[in-house]
């Protein structure tokens, strides 16, 4: 039997737990041979584990029964769905005894496991799949009434989600599988060369060296008017010193003529000093991270964005979430646990490109074909 969880702490505690109920019981104490950090050995051959949700590393096991704890907050780094992924994995390792899988979890956004078998199961006399539903008092009457009150003032949305087991309706994904899938373009490089005549935009996210990714994006348009099309020819990210991040997409830009570089606001004066010193101006966006998503968002219905198929990037873009206040405002921003770094890089040069104002009529041009005699002006023209 193995438990899995969003991470490695919290598998931690649910250990604990396992050992706590197996040590407080008579019965079951005698069935432990013995005991480590992450599983305990039963005789007959039985193991209790707990592992972190990576849909990896469950594989290739027999398994008499699978919990998946807070199955709607797994997250993985390499993957837009992990706990549809570790389900998929889970499922040959019970197949071969029948074995029982359960998923508990308090619920979040209409996405991903917990919300379909939901949305497939609940109220449905099924004899393969059982979906219980109920709020915080009904399964656990200890709990004190005040403090679910007070949650509930402070926040109505969060506390239907956390105390009475109701999806949130504040929260949605923010770009829909078929506008992201038909943006992305299979038969071309990850990132395009420069080509002469051609105006790039380049934005940049970066990060502190540590968790998150300084990220960079790099995008021109071709067409005008409403046959213009974006194509985001370089989003690339990279992890660890930030000093090194500036300079290679300082050395970047300047291979596709960029000589500014966008970003927002972080670090202020840091950022802007440091890409000064590697030869490049940079210059604050007037538009904060939402407000970018929120501009670019239209251009990605309509069809008209073209970006690499590079899975960090997908990966976000999936994963993007759009919350509506309770006064009407919209916000996006990454998920529990997520980034957004590309997306980010990605949306701010999209934005840059998509600024340039359009020309609907073509320029005319007068070519310079030398002085030209202006009768007036030699008529009143002094004679000194």
């Amino acid at each position: 039997m193995t438990i899995v969880s969003a991470s490695r702490e919290q598998a931690g505690v649910v250990f604990k737990y396992i050992l706590g109920f197996l040590e407080a019981s008579p019965v079951l104490r005698k069935e432990v041979e013995s005991a480590t950090t992450t599983e305990v050995r039963l005789r007959g051959n039985v193991v209790l584990s707990t592992r972190a949700g990576n849909y990896r590393t469950v594989r290739g096991r027999t398994l008499l029964a699978a919990i998946i704890d807070e199955v709607a907050f797994l997250h993985d780094e390499t993957s837009a769905l992990p706990d549809i992924e570790v389900y998929r994995a889970l499922l040959p390792a019970l197949a071969t005894t029948g074995g029982m899988l359960i998923g508990i979890s308090t619920p979040y956004r209409k996405l991903g496991l917990l919300y379909q078998k939901h949305r497939d199961y609940f109220g449905v006399a099924d004899p393969d799949v059982l979906v219980v539903s109920g709020n915080a008092p009904r399964f656990n009457p200890t709990i004190n009434v005040s403090v679910i009150e007070r949650a509930r003032a402070s926040d109505p949305e969060a506390a239907r989600a956390e105390w009475d087991a109701e999806f949130r309706t504040d929260i949605g994904a923010f770009l829909d599988d078929q506008s992201i899938d038909a943006a992305v373009d299979h038969g071309r490089p990850l990132e395009l060369p420069p080509r002469e005549g051609v105006l790039y935009h380049t934005y940049v996210d970066m990060g502190g060296g540590r968790h998150d990714a300084s990220t960079i994006g790099i995008m021109h348009f071709t067409g005008e008017g409403d046959e213009r099309r974006y194509v985001a020819d370089v989003v690339r990210g990279r992890k660890g010193d930030p000093h090194a991040a500036v300079r290679e997409f300082v050395e970047l830009a300047k291979q596709y003529r960029c000589s500014v570089i966008t970003g927002d606001n972080y670090s202020a004066e840091w950022v802007a000093g440091s890409f000064r010193e590697a030869g490049c101006e940079y210059r604050q966006s007037k538009l904060v991270r939402s407000e970018l998503y929120l501009a670019g968002l239209p251009l990605f219905t309509r069809g008209v964005v073209g970006i690499p198929n590079l899975a960090q990037l997908l990966r976000e873009l999936r994963l993007l979430e759009r919350r509506t206040a309770r006064s009407g405002r919209d916000t996006v921003d990454h998920g529990v646990g997520g980034s957004d770094d590309y997306a980010n890089a990605l949306f701010g040069a999209l934005h840059l490109a998509a600024s340039v104002p359009v020309n609907r009529e073509p320029p005319i041009v007068v070519p310079f074909i030398g002085p030209i005699y202006n009768p007036v002006r030699e008529a009143f023209r002094p004679a000194w």
